[in-house]
């Protein structure tokens, strides 16, 4: 089977990919023979605190974090970013990229994100959560309940697995509803890829109200659902994608280094080919049921 379309890369002007080249990553396409590819950079516009600020951390993360375990993410270089697409558009003729952002919690920075979206002219724009926010027990008294924002990754340090999952579905069912400047959800199972060992084998059938609510938010709203091969996504959400109104699928690597474009996708495209989804008339377009 022929590679689909990679609609979720990263290069060195994502802020937590210190091994990402977008020249290299153009070169690599052009040998695997993709047919399209998106440069979706980080945007994230909020801060998030460790759970354990006193873990050795990777070096990119480290130079991005505080003392107290804050780690406060940099601005995307837009500038910088479009000059490098144009120069590898005019190296690489014959490949078809796409300019792109991912968008963190857009619904939490509607001005934000609106600016960086104008300024950008972006083809393709990723709206992703990866941060929750969950509500507390009630503290002190008749004060009310207390809501903590966690890294998705980093939150099951502090809470239940389950807890986890069923606050990110929750917060990517708000981010449907309350955002129109993204056009593909990216990571629907973000959380899946740091599921703690312990916590046994993870089926999406446990979570299946919270994410066919997520997912019938997202049809609700026309935009289309991502298959994220970094961890590989199980059929049976494609399935209730389709089952609750979804009509468009786009899928990426979400690759931080050249070697890593692509991986995946060829199984991803035989899964929701079988679905029933089909390649859309260009190379580049989303695919369809």
């Amino acid at each position: 089977m022929q590679y689909p379309p990679d609609g979720h890369v990263h290069t060195q002007f994502s802020w937590d990919a210190p091994f990402g080249n977008m020249e290299r990553t153009c070169a690599r396409a052009v040998e695997l023979g993709l047919p399209s590819i998106a440069f979706t950079e980080h945007a994230d516009f909020g801060i998030t605190t460790l759970v354990d600020a006193e873990r050795e951390l990777p070096a990119w993360l480290a130079k991005h974090t505080d003392a107290h375990g804050v780690i406060t993410p940099p601005a995307l270089n837009v500038e910088g970013y479009l000059a490098e697409v144009a120069r590898c558009r005019e190296k690489f003729p014959d490949l078809r990229i796409l300019t792109g952002v991912e968008l963190s919690e857009p619904h939490w920075h509607t001005r934000r994100t609106a600016e960086i979206v104008d300024l950008g002219g972006f083809d393709r724009v990723l709206g992703s959560v990866h941060t929750i926010r969950h509500a507390e027990d009630p503290v002190d008294g008749p004060a009310g309940t207390r809501v903590r924002e966690y890294d998705a990754g980093d939150a099951y340090s502090a809470l239940a697995a389950e807890t986890v999952v069923r606050d990110y579905l929750a917060e990517v069912a708000r981010l449907a509803t309350g955002s129109d400047v993204f056009d593909v959800l990216a990571h629907i199972d973000y959380p899946i890829r740091y599921w703690p060992a312990a916590a046994g084998r993870c089926d999406p059938r446990a979570f299946q109200e919270e994410y066919r609510y997520a997912l019938r938010a997202l049809a609700g709203s026309g935009r289309a659902l991502e298959v994220n091969t970094r961890v590989p996504l199980d059929p049976v959400i494609v399935r209730w994608w389709r089952e609750e109104g979804g009509k468009t699928l786009a899928f990426g690597s979400d690759a931080h280094r050249p070697e890593h474009l692509a991986d995946g996708l060829r199984d991803a495209a035989a899964m929701v080919e079988a679905a029933g989804f089909r390649p859309g008339a260009h190379p580049h377009d989303l695919w369809r049921a």
